[in-house]
């Protein structure tokens, strides 16, 4: 298992999938830097990131044994997973299996896609932010 996020104080790394100029999809790792600020006074200060544009969410829920076969994202958007246990595989072979606390970020909105599982026992959900060009 591929697990990237962890505690780190001012930094949040998530997975991300996009594609080349031949269309393959690629996994990489993004680290957003955040800064302590007095965000919501009177609450003491906290890590923030800086703001990027989102409007809407959505759930996304997969039965067990689910297989969604080699696909683009329909969106350039954020999943979390919430529950239950999830592969996905890029077109270049590598796998990367993700359990609850995981976000991945699809920009593979182009070319072959990537392939997801469920490969839990029991129903995995995601709560997916659409996510406008970046």
């Amino acid at each position: 298992m591929t697990k990237i996020f962890s505690f780190n104080p001012g930094r949040v790394t998530y997975h991300r999938i996009s594609t080349d100029e031949q269309g393959e999809s690629h996994f990489d790792s993004v680290t957003v830097v955040q800064q302590i600020v007095q965000a919501a006074p009177p609450a003491a200060p906290f890590y923030v990131s800086e703001d990027k544009p989102a409007s809407q969410y959505r759930f996304y829920t997969f039965e067990p044994g689910w297989v969604g076969e080699l696909h683009p994202a329909p969106a350039r958007q954020f999943l979390a997973l919430l529950s239950g246990e999830v592969e996905m595989e890029t077109t270049d072979g590598e796998i990367r299996r993700f359990v609850p606390g995981d976000l991945v970020l699809l920009e593979d909105t182009t070319g072959q896609g990537h392939v997801t599982r469920n490969i839990g026992d029991g129903y995995a959900t995601y709560f997916v932010v659409p996510a406008p060009a970046a």
